[in-house]
């Protein structure tokens, strides 16, 4: 078997044509899959839910669809049904699937509303007649997850630290709970749901684990009530705004696998490979991901020092759920 990558954005190609994984032309409109699971969208009554696309328009989660050839069908389908079993199963399942998988599920979902984001400012161009201004920046890095996701194609091996950084969590979430969070310029992902909560930077070489590791290992093992899970996410979701690099990798294309590594993320400047934190943004990232219990900015960080938390208290130790006296959101 001979390896090869698809690159839709050599040629800025995102029609409904072509199949958005391998570059296949379709014999038929018909053949699309949809972004977010079916399964997910049923459990979870997504289906006619308003989906908010960057240029404010309102959209369906069931609207946003890929085309996609069979082939590449087939295997997405396979890898889905697995996530599908996981998460119905909870935590436990969750934590034994591969991080490989759990790396394309999120990257199909990413790519597939990057992939209907494109094809909205494609037809906006038409209509204006103005020329479509995009960042180099993101399609280096869109380029990038989608050379990833191919790895449900075609053998691929990650060479020393694996592109990602995942976080999965006992949470005591309530029955019906569904959380779905993405930023797509930052290739940034959280989800809460059944009795677990996942985040994960997909192009961050793990640097926001290590940057996080103090508060990891505070929580490992530990069941987290929901307002603790989201201030962990809402300290990653802002960690990952301020990490200042742009990952590179190399692709070593052999006759039988494909082998992947990342370029070192040190550059000339010397510069720290995160921004300064500055508690202000913080605590206005954490005011957002806290609405469910109504905390304001002016309270989370009354001591700018030692803004709120729910993780810690102030002998920076863990704080047990069973200590917190909050509704589970």
């Amino acid at each position: 078997m001979s390896t090869s990558l698809y690159n839709p954005f050599k040629t800025f190609k995102f029609d409904n044509k072509t199949c958005f994984l391998t570059g296949q032309e379709l014999s038929s409109l018909d053949e699309q899959i949809q972004v977010f699971p079916v399964w997910m969208m049923r459990a979870f009554d997504l289906e006619e839910k308003p989906f908010k696309m960057l240029d404010e328009s309102i959209v369906t989660y069931k609207s946003l669809k890929l085309p996609c050839s069979v082939d590449a069908a087939l295997a997405i389908e396979k890898m889905e049904s697995e996530v599908e079993r996981a998460f119905a199963a909870g935590y436990d399942a969750v934590r034994a699937l591969p991080q490989i998988t759990l790396f394309q599920w999120m990257s199909k979902i990413l790519y597939g509303v990057v992939f209907n984001e494109i094809q909205t400012g494609i037809r906006q161009q038409t209509l204006t007649g103005e020329e479509m201004n995009f960042s180099q920046v993101l399609a280096q890095k869109f380029k990038n997850l989608h050379a990833m996701l191919q790895s449900l194609l075609q053998p691929m091996e990650f060479e020393g630290t694996y592109p990602f950084s995942i976080f999965i969590s006992q949470v005591d979430n309530p029955p019906e709970t569904f959380n779905y969070r993405d930023e797509i310029n930052t290739l940034i992902f959280s989800l809460r749901m059944k009795d677990f909560g996942i985040v994960a930077c997909l192009q961050d070489n793990a640097t926001n684990n290590i940057y996080h590791e103090d508060v990891l290992r505070l929580v490992d093992n530990q069941t987290l009530h929901p307002i603790q899970f989201e201030e962990l996410a809402a300290r990653y979701f802002y960690s990952v705004y301020l990490f200042n690099r742009l990952p590179e990798y190399t692709y070593l294309n052999t006759p039988k696998m494909i082998y992947v590594e990342p370029m070192p993320l040190a550059d000339m400047s010397m510069k720290p490979i995160f921004d300064h934190w500055q508690v202000k943004v913080y605590g206005q990232v954490l005011e957002n991901f806290w609405k469910p219990w109504g905390f304001l900015l002016f309270e989370i960080i009354k001591n700018p020092d030692e803004p709120m938390s729910f993780i810690t208290d102030e002998n920076r130790n863990f704080v047990p759920r069973e200590a917190i006296e909050l509704p589970l959101g």
